[in-house]
């Protein structure tokens, strides 16, 4: 059975936040950080070594068993990485159409910058995507 390189860890979500060398995505990673606490209640743990996920949940295919995050977001070079997935099953066209300038692809968005986005939006994004999260996925861990 496969196992997942994708773990969370002990290592401290600010602190690795601290270290981006870009000044603007460092502001832009905590205000993230500020926002997503505040949609989950949740505190961020560091997934691997670049991810800030929120809640864990158990889930499995045929091939593998593993927890993964709820909901999260990765600072990555070409901008960031978030984590809503699968996307296309949350009838949420109509909000991805007004958010402003993003990709989809298969398991996040992706926005270059926040100032490229209307953050109502992502945050109304974000607040659907962890309450189908809560229907599907009870907490249990």
């Amino acid at each position: 059975m496969y196992t997942p390189k994708t773990k969370v860890s002990d290592a401290n979500v600010e602190k690795y936040l601290q270290v981006l060398e870009d000044e603007t995505k460092r502001d832009e990673a905590f205000l993230l950080l500020d926002l997503f606490t505040k949609i989950t209640g949740e505190e961020a743990k560091l997934w691997w070594d670049s991810i800030v996920g929120f809640w864990i949940y158990a889930y499995e295919t045929k091939s593998c068993k593993w927890e993964w995050m709820r909901t999260g977001f990765a600072a990555r070079k070409a901008g960031f990485s978030i984590y809503i997935m699968p996307w296309y099953d949350m009838g949420m066209e109509g909000l991805l159409q007004d958010l402003g300038k993003h990709k989809m692809w298969k398991s996040c968005l992706t926005i270059k910058r926040l100032t490229d986005i209307d953050i109502r939006i992502l945050e109304k994004i974000i607040k659907k995507w962890f309450e189908i999260m809560e229907q599907k996925y009870p907490r249990s861990i």
